[in-house]
């Protein structure tokens, strides 16, 4: 399959990388993490109460007086989750977005090697990144998952093939990214990434998983508990079985989270006011999605 060109929603994009923040309530970490992006930056504020928009204006008032790529602040004026990255994109002006939260940044010369990845590879859609946690620097553990994809590499890209991401080290070819809708506001934030991921692979599109470009991840204090997270977590997954998966899939996800855990039901209770939204823009399952995820579930091809 070919994959399609889509439309674009911004002047033509010219060569290089954007580097786009969704951002919210986190000032004291884009103080930190701002000034190590290297090229332009598109900063998405999504209804911050805090210090945001100073610490940003601060930031391009100094990219400016020392001849630096720019930055742009963009604010919508309400909290849109991670469609928020969505507007960061259509904003940017290059033919590459790599997406970063306001807890991360990307290593020095990782996004001229992801652009070299990209010019090798026209079918190349979404590079994942290997991304280092914390001051110790450990390796995510989706990144390990991610290197050992049982479904190997394709001739044509980089790295092993992969059926998801983690948007805060990834880098997107801007027009296929916006072609299948971005990020939706059916799951707003935490495993919005799975969506995209099947809609590109039905596409068409290659995604793949390359070492050697590294992005830095210092999670936030102020991030949300871990079982919050997973009820998150827990909500989007069903939601987006009834976007994209077989009835019979998505129903048997259903009853599962109705019999499981606490954070399953908590999970399965957020997710019931959204199900009509999600249904309303469900496709059809992608032939090619549903077999790599057979992979992953019975370990065989």
């Amino acid at each position: 399959m070919h994959p399609p060109s889509g439309p674009s929603t911004a002047p033509d994009a010219g060569p290089g990388t954007t580097v786009v923040v969704a951002t919210r309530d986190r000032a004291a970490d884009l103080r930190l993490t701002l000034p190590r992006h290297e090229g332009p930056v598109v900063v998405v504020d999504n209804g911050s109460r805090d210090d945001t928009v100073a610490v940003v204006h601060a930031e391009a008032d100094r990219r400016r007086r020392s001849g630096g790529p720019p930055l742009r602040l963009v604010q919508p004026g309400t909290n849109l989750g991670a469609p928020a990255r969505n507007v960061g994109a259509q904003a940017a002006t290059t033919e590459l977005v790599a997406f970063a939260d306001d807890d991360s940044w990307w290593a020095p010369g990782a996004l001229r090697r992801a652009e070299a990845e990209f010019a090798a590879a026209p079918r190349l859609a979404l590079l994942a990144a290997r991304i280092l946690v914390g001051a110790a620097e450990e390796l995510d553990p989706v990144c390990t998952d991610m290197a050992a994809a049982p479904w190997g590499t394709s001739r044509d890209l980089p790295g092993p093939d992969v059926l998801g991401f983690v948007a805060c080290g990834t880098v997107v070819r801007r027009e296929p990214f916006l072609a299948v809708g971005g990020f939706d506001d059916v799951v707003h934030f935490g495993g919005e990434e799975e969506r995209v991921t099947y809609d590109l692979v039905a596409a068409g599109w290659g995604l793949a998983y390359v070492d050697a470009v590294v992005a830095h991840h210092h999670p936030s204090p102020r991030r949300g508990s871990d079982a919050r997270r997973r009820e998150l977590l827990a909500r989007n997954r069903l939601l987006t079985s009834w976007m994209r998966r077989p009835l019979r899939v998505a129903l048997a996800q259903t009853a599962r989270a109705a019999l499981g855990p606490a954070e399953q039901r908590r999970g399965l209770v957020s997710a019931a006011p959204a199900v009509p939204r999600a249904l309303r823009r469900r496709h059809a399952p992608s032939v090619e999605v549903e077999r790599r995820l057979r992979v992953l579930e019975t370990g065989r091809g």
